[in-house]
């Protein structure tokens, strides 16, 4: 499944950023996706940077030209079934990005000095 999972992953970051010329899409990163046992259905997780209108307006313009990736999936990969692709947001950025933010108002002496 790690095989199936990478190669979904890069042909979607391919197919996302030379195929899709949606403008809500910005700089899009395809970070994980996560395939189903039986190949139904792939949910592709993205790290949205510099979208125009906002990172919620680029998942949904993803998700409307899952069509395309699903298409490129089927005519690179050759599986036994194509999954329906899902895309979501990624929020280990955020996550990442609040943890260092509370660490620092906790110990900000101790992170300086390291």
């Amino acid at each position: 499944m790690r095989r199936v999972d990478e190669a979904i992953r890069e042909v979607a970051a391919d197919t996302i950023t030379k195929a899709i010329k949606d403008p809500r899409v910005g700089f899009v990163t395809v970070t994980d996706v996560q395939t189903t046992p039986d190949l139904s259905s792939a949910r592709v997780h993205v790290s949205v940077f510099k979208a125009p209108l906002g990172p919620d307006d680029c998942i949904t313009a993803l998700n409307a030209a899952h069509g395309v990736v699903q298409r490129e999936l089927a005519r690179q990969l050759r599986l036994k079934r194509t999954p329906t692709i899902e895309f979501v947001l990624d929020s280990t950025p955020a996550r990442a990005a609040r943890v260092e933010e509370i660490l620092d108002q906790v110990m900000p002496e101790e992170l300086d000095q390291n």
